[in-house]
């Protein structure tokens, strides 16, 4: 019992990870298809990020009109504000897929012509 010994190795697992922490600090140029992946992200990123806030205003003035109602006793001015409040909420979803809409039609091009080459080099690599 005295004379036993704890050893350990790396396991496969532990290498790949030490790859792929590894990668995260080696400079290298990206491929095409990360930067395909990065526009598309961003274009919805964008339109999200949009519907978000003006969600988040309308909630904001919704709270603004209750608070009208149920604090200050003001429940014409509380109403009204809690309508408003109500419609900018409404605005979200449409305002998100028109900002959708017009930032694919922005970024068509650029993410069209990366995809054409990216099948170009996969055509060519095939054919060798």
């Amino acid at each position: 019992m005295e004379n036993e010994k704890f050893v350990y190795t790396y396991s496969a697992e532990t290498d790949n990870e030490l790859l792929r922490i590894k990668e995260k600090y080696i400079e290298r140029e990206e491929t095409k298809s990360e930067k395909i992946k990065k526009l598309d992200e961003a274009v919805t990123q964008k339109a999200t990020m949009v519907s978000i806030l003006v969600g988040t205003i309308g909630t904001l003035v919704l709270g603004l009109g209750m608070s009208c109602c149920l604090s200050w006793n003001k429940m014409a001015v509380g109403i009204v504000v809690g309508v408003l409040g109500m419609g900018i909420m409404a605005l979200a979803m449409p305002l998100q897929k028109k900002v959708l809409k017009e930032e694919r039609k922005r970024k068509a091009p650029e993410i069209l012509a990366l995809i054409e080459e990216a099948e170009k080099e996969i055509k060519e690599k095939s054919t060798k």
